[in-house]
C-alpha cells in the first residue's frame, strides 16, 4: 500500500515493543520519489534498502547524533514510501518507559502530564521503548515481540503539515488521531 494510506491506517493501531506498548497517535509519510524531505531523495542507502526490503521491515536512524527513530516501510503499487512512528499513547510497560526516559532527570511531579509526554515525538518514543541501530532492518510483520496489532474500533484522524523538515514543509502527510493529548504538536500548530 502506498505510505499516504498506510500512514492514515496505522493510527489507532498498537505498537508493541516487548513488555512496552502504546497506541499510535501521530504518523508521518515520506514518499520514495519526488519527497525531498524523505532519506530516499538524497541517501542512496535508503533507496537500496527500500529496493530490497520488504513492506513492514522496520527502518531506524539516528537523529541528531542522539535518537533513533522508528520509521517502517511500504510498498504499494501506487508507491513505496517509510513512515516516521511520531507519537504513541502508552499503554503497557509504563515503568519501563519512565525508568528509559527519566533516567537521567526526575519524573514531573504531575503524572497525566508525564504520560502525555512520554512518547510525544519520535524521539520520545525511540527512548521509552528502547529502539536502538540494532533495530533496523527488523520485520515488524513477523517479529514475535515487536511489531503492530490491529486497530480495535473506529478511530477519525486527520492530517496535517509535517514538521521538524526543511524540505517539502507543505505537504499535509502528519496524520493524527483527532484530539489526542499525546501527540507531538497538536493539529494547525506546526513548529520547525
Amino acid at each position: 500500500r502506498d505510505p499516504l494510506t498506510c500512514a492514515a491506517d496505522l493510527i489507532g493501531c498498537e505498537l508493541v515493543w516487548d513488555e512496552c506498548a502504546g497506541i499510535v497517535v501521530e504518523t508521518e509519510a515520506y514518499a520514495e520519489f519526488g519527497d525531498e524531505a524523505c532519506h530516499a531523495f538524497t541517501r542512496a542507502s535508503t533507496r537500496r534498502f527500500i529496493a530490497e526490503r520488504t513492506s513492514g521491515t522496520a527502518y531506524v536512524y539516528l537523529n541528531y547524533g542522539m535518537y533513533w527513530l522508528l520509521n517502517v516501510l511500504v510498498r504499494g503499487a501506487s508507491g513505496n514510501g517509510l513512515i516516521l512512528i511520531r507519537a504513541l499513547e502508552p499503554t503497557r510497560g509504563l515503568d519501563v518507559m519512565k525508568a528509559r526516559r527519566f533516567l537521567k532527570r526526575p519524573a514531573p511531579v504531575d503524572e497525566k502530564k508525564s504520560l502525555g509526554q512520554l512518547c510525544s515525538g519520535p524521539g520520545k518514543l525511540g527512548v521509552a521503548l528502547g529502539v536502538t541501530g540494532a533495530d533496523h532492518h527488523l520485520d515488524l510483520c513477523a517479529h514475535p515481540t515487536r511489531g503492530f496489532r490491529k486497530r480495535k474500533g473506529k478511530v477519525e484522524v486527520v492530517a496535517d503539515v509535517r514538521i521538524g523538515i526543511s524540505a517539502a514543509q507543505h505537504l499535509p502527510w502528519r496524520f493524527l488521531l483527532k484530539d489526542s493529548p499525546f501527540v507531538s504538536v497538536p493539529v494547525g500548530k506546526p513548529r520547525r
